[in-house]
């Protein structure tokens, strides 16, 4: 279970965003609506320990995450957190297998690799090199990447957003049927795809923009 308590992540801008408070279940499926800027993605890497909120706490079965230092942040991340980028990170010059064999360096078991791509409907491409794939089938490689080290939590950030709506509702699925039984929370702005998840959160709702306190004292507001 993942829970945000008096969240507020402040930016070099000087603009802030405060968070209602939310929880995430074990077993479920959250999917974050909203526009751009509302804080989705943030939300996404406070979880994941990426970035740190100003103030409030993130907690994870039970434990304050924003209390720990980052060096154990990284390790919870690479043990418990599938992460699911908007850009991939993939290594174009690199094959398929290569690209999630990589994650050994960091000790995880990828074993289950070659299982994860016949899933995903990929696997006639697991020697073929990144930068020859569809951006399908790269989205697909980043989830079997992702999802290879059996994590508790995956975070996908617009899973969608670089494909057009029938390959984008087909990877959906696809993401949703092999993350059963872990908690997924994806970031989109599509909300056709809402039918798919178990909860639908408008982060339209849950965030509020405001100018640093600091900044409107020094500007007399």
């Amino acid at each position: 279970m993942i829970e945000i308590k008096n969240v507020t992540k402040q930016f070099q801008n000087e603009t802030a965003i405060d968070y209602k408070d939310i929880t995430f279940e074990t077993g479920k499926s959250y999917m974050l609506l909203g526009a751009s800027g509302c804080g989705k993605s943030t939300l996404l890497n406070m979880i994941a320990g990426i970035l740190a909120p100003t103030q409030g706490s993130v907690i994870i079965d039970g434990v304050n995450m924003t209390e720990k230092s980052q060096k154990e942040k990284d390790k919870f991340r690479i043990r418990h957190v599938g992460y699911i980028f908007q850009d991939f990170k993939l290594i174009e010059d690199m094959s398929v297998m290569d690209n999630i064999n990589i994650l050994r360096l960091e000790g995880v078991d990828t074993a289950g690799a070659s299982k994860l791509l016949e899933v995903l409907d990929i696997a006639d491409k697991k020697n073929a090199k990144v930068k020859h794939l569809s951006g399908g089938q790269k989205q697909r490689v980043a989830i079997a990447r992702a999802l290879v080290k059996s994590p508790d939590i995956i975070l996908a950030d617009e899973p969608t957003g670089n494909l057009n709506f029938a390959i984008g509702e087909q990877v959906i699925k696809e993401l949703i049927h092999v993350s059963e039984g872990k908690t997924l929370i994806a970031v989109t702005h599509d909300d056709r795809l809402a039918q798919y998840f178990d909860v639908v959160v408008d982060m339209n709702d849950m965030t509020g923009d405001r100018r640093d306190l600091n900044s409107k004292e020094k500007e007399g507001v």
